[in-house]
């Protein structure tokens, strides 16, 4: 059963405005599948993972748009390069909007070729895997979170036992969508989830001469999420070159594996440290590169508040993404070590996060607050997001919430 997402509606209204959109994301969030569900009767889809096709357009690309006439949606456009000088004359012959739809895993590459060919002719949006929003058929509610005093009905309600095994279990959609899925299941997903990515997304980007030393590199990296990133201490557990570890992290996180969280430098002492936060995108995928292979052990593990705060900072970016918005995102941490999980800059104003894995929130949990003002900013409202089952104030400025509140 197809489950609604909430950049759907974001897509038509630019599909009426700009002649091409462009949806890219990691291997198999639903890309395609959200464009599918989408698209009017008249377009047509391609997808260039069928190596004939592949084959024709790269060879013939004049031809094949002579074959094939808009509407279109072309899947997975980053193996056909060759097309988008072709797109753009397509496109430019008359006014006509939403002529072409495209998806594409590897963004780097895919960016380089829409900046190049087709700047301002294409909307361009990201899409993660299913948010909780989505994932409960509630697309059409998600808004972009920002703290508020005046806290929304809960979601959901889950105990403990439950949330664990949702953040355990992921958010890649063919995953959710086996029903009363196992271990066996899960397993088989991210492994051969894995074994693709190498294969088909990471070959193609860097000459990985050894495979095992690249997936011990994913698996260190796992073991980092919400964590500051220490390129030289990465680089020497899995015995590569920074430079190698710098230009790994840099596929992982132009391929959708991971998402890294700059920190808060503006107007502040050089006492902040600049190193990012490293976050992956999907908590499933990270429980299975750390071999936590059920909800129980995940629960039990030191890893579990950090993944719990992956699955929280994750969780908040697709509020954001997923209604096309780019959201800017922060961290403070000083050389005292005093830290605030997540800072979200709008509209001039700073707005301040803490997550904890805790159901008793208490208000010396948000100490940290108190550095902003120290900052020559505006300082909104803020919340520590937790297991708490129901919104607590724990002070005139700042409130406990669900997770199933964000």
């Amino acid at each position: 059963m197809y489950k609604e997402r909430t950049i759907s509606k974001i897509i038509k209204r630019a599909s009426s405005k700009f002649k091409t959109i462009l949806l890219t994301g990691a291997r198999q969030v639903g890309k395609t599948t959200c464009l599918a569900q989408i698209k009017e009767k008249n377009r047509q889809y391609i997808t260039f993972d069928d190596p004939m096709d592949m084959a024709f357009a790269k060879e013939q690309p004049k031809a094949f748009f002579e074959n094939n006439k808009t509407p279109l949606l072309l899947d997975e456009i980053q193996y056909v390069p060759e097309l988008f000088r072709y797109i753009k004359m397509v496109v430019d012959v008359n006014n006509s909007k939403g002529q072409i739809w495209l998806t594409g895993s590897q963004q780097f590459n895919l960016m380089k070729n829409v900046t190049e060919s087709l700047a301002g002719r294409v909307a361009i949006f990201n899409i993660l895997g299913f948010s909780v929003y989505e994932l409960f058929n509630k697309a059409d509610k998600q808004k972009p979170f920002l703290p508020k005093q005046k806290v929304l009905p809960i979601l959901k309600t889950f105990n403990t036992k439950e949330t664990f095994n949702i953040i355990w279990k992921g958010f890649f959609p063919e995953i959710c969508s086996i029903k009363n899925s196992n271990y066996i299941d899960w397993k088989t997903f991210y492994s051969s989830y894995v074994k693709t990515y190498i294969e088909r997304d990471v070959s193609q980007l860097i000459n990985v001469s050894n495979k095992l030393t690249f997936i011990q590199f994913l698996k260190v990296i796992a073991s980092r999420t919400a964590q500051e990133l220490n390129l030289s201490d990465i680089s020497r557990l899995v015995g590569i070159t920074s430079v190698t570890a710098k230009s790994w992290l840099s596929i992982l996180q132009t391929s959708g594996i991971i998402y890294l969280l700059q920190p808060y430098y503006k107007n502040i002492s050089k006492r902040i440290l600049k190193s990012p936060k490293i976050y992956f995108t999907d908590t499933g995928l990270c429980c299975y590169l750390l071999g936590l292979n059920s909800p129980e052990i995940l629960y039990n593990t030191l890893m579990s508040g950090h993944i719990f705060e992956t699955f929280v900072v994750m969780e908040i970016i697709k509020s954001y993404i997923h209604n096309g918005e780019t959201p800017e995102f922060y961290f403070y941490r000083d050389s005292n070590q005093v830290e605030i999980d997540l800072l979200i800059y709008t509209n001039g104003y700073l707005y301040p996060v803490e997550i904890k894995q805790t159901s008793n929130p208490i208000k010396e949990d948000i100490n940290n607050f108190r550095i902003l003002n120290n900052l020559k900013e505006k300082i909104g409202y803020g919340s520590l997001i937790c297991l708490t089952d129901k919104p607590r104030a724990l002070t005139s400025m700042a409130n406990a919430i669900s997770i199933w509140n964000i």
